[in-house]
């Protein structure tokens, strides 16, 4: 699966294997620099407060993922790891700022590859349809927010076990809804 995991672009003129390797290089780059962004405090000095300390804004930290898909973009499909990294990271930090519009599309780019890439009853597929559902159900699209929760649920029912206690809160959820 290495060769769909790193899917570069079908254009007329294909890039070359150093665009291709260049691209990969400023991937991991800016994958490890948004780690490193996530966590990183400021410590500004200000003459009449004193010290201050604070972090990335969420705005700056969309802004990283969102240039990174960007150039990336030029050279790999949505399905590449990297891509999805970054759009992964990008939903993070949708959800966090609640921007469940944002967050859900995001999920929808990321849904279809992570189905291709990790094995049928993954539980990284099974949370992605779970956040989706979520977010489906809090946008007031009921229809496809039972769709996706009962595609987490049957994943999670074989990977759990179907009396597992996650499933039976998922399932009150949907009751409830």
């Amino acid at each position: 699966q290495d060769k769909e995991k790193l899917e570069i672009c079908k254009l007329n003129d294909p890039p070359s294997a150093e665009t291709v390797q260049g691209m990969i290089k400023y991937a991991r780059n800016v994958i490890e620099e948004f780690r490193r962004a996530k966590h990183y405090k400021y410590i500004l000095y200000h003459p009449f407060i004193g010290f201050l300390d604070f972090f990335i804004p969420p705005g700056e930290l969309l802004e990283i993922c969102e240039l990174s898909l960007d150039k990336m973009g030029a050279v790999f499909e949505d399905s590449n790891v990297y891509m999805l990294h970054m759009m992964y990271q990008a939903m993070g930090v949708c959800l966090y700022v609640q921007d469940w519009e944002g967050a859900l599309r995001y999920g929808q780019k990321i849904i279809r590859p992570y189905s291709k890439h990790y094995p049928s009853y993954s539980l990284n597929v099974a949370s992605m349809w779970l956040k989706l559902g979520r977010l489906y159900m809090a946008l007031n699209n009921r229809t496809a927010g039972v769709k996706a929760l009962k595609r987490a649920i049957a994943i999670m029912e074989v990977a759990h076990g179907k009396d597992h206690p996650y499933i039976s809160e998922i399932k009150k959820e949907l009751e409830d809804h």
